[in-house]
């Protein structure tokens, strides 16, 4: 898959036309996988590049800031999952505040027909665009008489009685809700970070863990899962504990992961973590004895729940 940013980094010939989708695509859902599918069904039906366009940064760091939502996907993992769909090319467009006040018409004709020469657009149910979002897909489908490009509007897809979205995946996460989200997302719900150096008092206790550095990515309510830790190609056994520490008067946030039967070290290392199954909150104990004792027992039912068919990837 093909990355650009700018008009003259595209290197694909785009003569034929293209057909493309557009939005933020944080999570790369279910809803997103249907739109990219639907793109590159007609780009085969009709000889066109398949495009996906996106932002960067994205619009509500430019239009909020700070308030900005922590994202399901940091852009590394979600150009992966797009590329895994099969796109010719992802366009990353710098969103700022210029951008954001060009008029639907003016984004349409600059981005659509003269830099991405579009055929065919693919926009989900409640798309809108340009300044103030005034643009709504009956004013696309008439620039799209006027430029030459058809629009196609796809209805929501419903799971479970309710409508993927990223917002609704994002309050699942942080309620510690993750096994409801694998059908949402088609996969589960994965953090990276890398791994650094903490107070080593999981090794003390003899459930040695790896602290993880996260980037901007919704954190599961505190608490301990069952999760897979990914460290390169190998998937391994283990358990997720986010808080406080509090049996310890913790003041400081952690996430860390003991991965069973492991005793490597990967400190540096990238790890990506999949959740799996929310075990418990986050508690205190009388100390250190007692801790041990629960960490033993959420080793024993992470491991159960690991080897069920539920949990395979």
């Amino acid at each position: 898959m093909e990355i650009a940013r700018l008009k003259q980094e595209i290197t694909l010939d785009l003569t034929r036309g293209t057909a493309a989708t557009i939005g933020n695509f944080d999570g790369v859902h279910k809803g997103h996988a249907r739109l990219i599918e639907r793109v590159l069904a007609k780009g085969r039906a009709q000889n066109l590049a398949s495009v996906v366009i996106t932002f960067c940064p994205h619009p509500l760091q430019v239009l909020i800031g700070p308030h900005t939502p922590p994202f399901i996907t940091i852009r590394e993992q979600k150009l992966d999952l797009i590329e895994a769909l099969g796109v010719d090319l992802t366009m990353m467009l710098d969103f700022n505040r210029e951008m954001a006040a060009l008029s639907p018409r003016e984004f349409v004709q600059k981005y659509l027909v003269d830099w991405l020469n579009v055929k065919e657009l693919v926009v989900g149910y409640d798309y809108t665009f340009g300044k103030g979002r005034q643009g709504n897909f009956a004013m696309l489908s008439e620039l799209g008489r006027e430029f030459g490009f058809n629009v196609e509007r796809l209805d929501p897809v419903i799971i479970n009685g309710a409508i993927v979205s990223s917002t609704r995946i994002r309050d699942l996460i942080k309620a510690g809700d993750v096994f409801a989200v694998r059908p949402l997302l088609g996969r589960f719900y994965v953090v990276r970070g890398n791994v650094v150096s903490g107070e080593s008092r999981g090794r003390l206790l003899g459930f040695p863990t790896a602290n993880l550095q996260l980037e901007n990515e919704v954190t599961p309510k505190n608490g301990v899962y069952a999760v897979w830790a990914q460290l390169g190609d190998r998937m391994l056994p283990g358990v997720a504990n986010i808080g406080y520490k509090p049996t310890f008067e913790g003041r400081q946030f952690s996430f860390e992961v003991h991965i069973l039967d492991f005793g490597e070290d990967i400190y540096g290392q990238e790890l990506r973590v999949h959740f799996v199954q929310f075990i418990r909150p986050e508690q205190k104990f009388s100390g250190p004895d007692e801790l041990i004792a629960r960490i033993k027992e959420d080793a024993a039912l992470a491991r159960r729940i690991l080897e069920s068919p539920e949990a395979q990837l």
